[in-house]
């Protein structure tokens, strides 16, 4: 289902100076014990975002996933941007969020990068569903005009060909607009909030439970801990600063 997509992204990231970054040992990839379901993983280092990570899960027709985060540089107080595409086949049933997720709920902060993302909800209402999340409080992390659907084959289908390539180049507009504007956080406020977020997304992400299910509760430790929101962990540090300097 989610292929064409996780091609376009990877490609687009490699486009724009994207290196390989190096994944946790045994993170990378995992086969479920059954051999049935895979998930894989690549981690990425880009001009502007010192971390941009891609997850597929492919579990035949119980389900497909397809999930991204780009932290931008420290430098830059832009959102992050999330992407979270879930398609169970067999009920036919898709959960799609695409954001730009912002560091603060403020109107200032909104005015500045979330336009675009505003047009975006304009042009695809089909992917303005007013129901809210089950997971996670939409005023912590989340953009007042995410693109958020629950739906079926028709929405899947209008993602695949639309939806998914604007919002990634809407991104990269963004990314490259806040080039040309210094921020106005201080690159230490902005790795603080980067951090409470991989925080906060640990504490409350479903995926979790999901990986488990699949692939044990180990390995989903690890995956959740080490590779999905890594600073979630610094406690096992000294200092935040030991931490990031080994990732």
């Amino acid at each position: 289902m989610f292929d064409p997509l996780l091609e376009r992204l990877n490609r687009s990231i490699r486009a724009r100076g994207g290196q390989p970054q190096v994944i946790p040992d045994g993170l990378e990839e995992c086969v479920s014990k059954k051999g049935q379901s895979n998930i894989r993983s690549w981690l990425w280092k880009l001009p502007g975002f010192r971390r941009w990570r891609v997850t597929r899960l492919d579990a035949g027709q119980n389900l497909q996933v397809l999930n991204s985060v780009a932290y931008p540089d420290y430098i830059n107080e832009q959102p992050l941007m999330g992407i979270d595409l879930l398609w169970f086949g067999k009920a036919s049933k898709l959960v799609a969020i695409l954001d730009f997720q912002p560091l603060l709920q403020d109107k200032d902060y909104f005015d500045r990068y979330l336009n675009g993302l505003k047009s975006l909800r304009m042009r695809f209402p089909e992917l303005s569903n007013q129901e809210m999340m089950r997971s996670f409080d939409p005023n912590q992390y989340f953009s007042p005009w995410l693109l958020f659907c629950r739906g079926g084959a028709e929405q899947a289908r209008g993602i695949v060909s639309e939806a998914f390539p604007a919002f990634l180049d809407c991104y990269w507009s963004l990314a490259e607009a806040s080039l040309a504007k210094p921020s106005k956080m201080q690159p230490s406020e902005v790795k603080r909030l980067q951090i409470a977020y991989d925080q906060y997304s640990a504490e409350r992400d479903p995926a979790h439970s999901l990986f488990t299910r699949y692939f044990g509760k180990e390995w989903s430790d690890r995956f959740l801990q080490e590779f999905l929101f890594p600073a979630s962990s610094k406690q096992r540090f000294s200092s935040a600063d030991e931490f990031y300097k080994n990732t």
